[in-house]
C-alpha cells in the first residue's frame, strides 16, 4: 500500500491538508502527517497534531507539502526529506504555497510549476530557474506535482489516483466525495463565474445567478429582465458595467467553458455542443476559434 506522507508547516491551510488527505483516504491509501513539533497551528486557529518522526519511505510513497499563510521558516530536515525522497524516484506534491518547499529545496529549477495566482509572481520572483505556468490547476514535471491552492489540492489528489488506479477509480472517489467533477490540469483557475463575479451590482448578481443556473438553454434578454425587474436596456448596461460582458456573451462564454471541460475527457465536439446548448458544432467551433486568436502568444 503506498503511503501519502503530509509535511506540516506552522499556518498551514486547513483545506489544503483535508482535501488531498479525503482524496487518498477514500482512495484506501495510508496517510501519515510529520512536523518538527507536536503540535502546528492551522492558519484557521486550529490546532493539528503530528509525529517528529518520519516513516521510511519507498519510491512508490508520496510526499505532500499543503501551503501555509505566511513566511515560515522551512526545517532543513523537510528540505533534504523532498530532494532524497525525489531522488530515490519518488514523488513529492504541493498545494498552493507548498511550492515554496520545493523551490527551497531547489526541486524547481528548469521545472515547469504553479502556485495559486496571488503568489505566481513572488515564486517566478524567489526561482527565476523555474517556469511558472499561469493559470493552471496543477503541473506535473519529473515527479514533482505542483498545484494552485486551497480546492485545486483535491484535483491533484485525484490525478494521482487517476494515474495509478485508473480514471474510473478517480471518478469513483470523486463521486464518493460529492466532486463535481475531476477537473483536467490545464483549466483556468478562475472559471467564468468567479472572474465576472467581482463586484457589488445586486441585479447583476442576480440576472447572473439565473444564467449560471440554466445556461444551456435559451435565456432571452426579455426574460432576464424581467427576472431582474429592469428594462432591456437598463440590464445591458448595468450588466456590461459590472462584467464587462453582455448578458449574452456571458453565457457564451459559460457554455463554451462547459463544452471545453467536456472535451477535455474525451467528448467528441458535436456533443459537447449539444450538451453546452449551442444549436450546433459550428457555433462551437467559431468561439473555440476566436477564444483560441485572442490569447496573447
Amino acid at each position: 500500500m503506498t503511503l501519502i506522507v503530509f509535511a506540516l508547516v506552522d499556518g498551514v491551510h486547513l483545506l489544503d491538508l483535508a482535501g488531498p488527505a479525503q482524496v487518498f483516504d477514500t482512495a484506501g491509501y495510508d496517510l501519515a502527517y510529520v512536523a518538527e513539533r507536536p503540535q502546528v497551528v492551522s492558519a484557521q486557529g486550529l490546532p493539528l497534531a503530528a509525529g517528529q518522526t518520519w516513516p521510511e519511505l519507498t519510491g512508490d510513497d508520496l510526499i505532500l507539502v499543503p501551503g501555509w499563510r505566511g513566511e515560515a521558516a522551512l526545517p532543513e530536515t523537510l528540505l533534504t526529506r523532498l530532494r532524497d525522497h525525489h531522488r530515490a524516484g519518488g514523488v513529492i506534491a504541493s498545494v498552493c504555497s507548498g511550492a515554496r518547499a520545493f523551490g527551497a529545496a531547489g526541486l524547481l529549477d528548469g521545472r515547469r510549476c504553479t502556485t495559486h495566482h496571488d503568489l505566481q509572481d513572488d515564486l517566478a520572483r524567489r526561482h527565476p530557474k523555474a517556469t511558472v505556468i499561469r493559470d493552471v490547476l496543477f503541473t506535473v514535471d519529473d515527479r514533482v506535482i505542483t498545484s494552485a491552492g486551497i480546492a485545486s489540492g483535491v484535483d491533484l489528489a485525484l490525478h494521482v489516483v487517476a494515474l495509478r488506479h485508473g480514471p474510473a477509480r478517480a471518478a469513483q472517489v470523486a463521486r464518493e466525495m460529492v466532486v463535481y467533477a475531476r477537473r483536467n490540469g490545464t483549466e483556468p483557475q478562475a472559471s467564468t463565474m468567479l472572474r465576472h463575479r467581482n463586484h457589488l451590482d445586486d441585479t447583476v448578481h442576480q440576472v447572473q445567478d439565473l444564467i449560471d443556473g440554466h445556461f444551456t438553454e435559451p435565456l432571452p434578454l426579455p426574460k432576464l429582465a424581467l427576472a431582474a425587474g429592469v428594462s432591456e436596456r437598463t440590464l445591458t448596461r448595468l450588466f456590461t458595467r459590472a462584467t464587462g460582458l453582455t448578458p449574452l456573451r456571458y453565457q457564451q462564454s459559460l457554455r463554451l467553458e462547459h463544452a471545453e471541460h467536456l472535451i477535455g475527457h474525451g467528448t467528441t465536439v458535436e456533443a459537447a455542443a449539444r450538451e453546452s446548448g449551442f444549436d450546433d458544432a459550428r457555433m462551437l467551433r467559431r468561439l473555440r476559434s476566436r477564444f483560441r486568436s485572442a490569447l496573447p502568444g
